[in-house]
């Protein structure tokens, strides 16, 4: 399903949705973790996007 473009408020960026891949690609892309990497922990950690920085942050030290 395509990101509803007019929904553009502080609620929709504070998540990342694991379905677009536009979005798991600059996930993927800020952190230096590759886009499978990337995916994980969308499962794992959840679309929190303040939650997924600071586990991207874990997996490069």
């Amino acid at each position: 399903m395509a990101d509803n473009k007019s929904k553009r408020g502080a609620a929709d960026r504070r998540q990342v949705s694991g379905d677009e891949g536009y979005e798991v690609n600059y996930f993927a892309r800020k952190h230096g973790i590759g886009k499978d990497q990337a995916e994980a922990l969308i499962k794992r950690v959840g679309n929190d996007r303040d939650k997924l920085n600071a586990a991207a942050q874990k997996l490069k030290k």
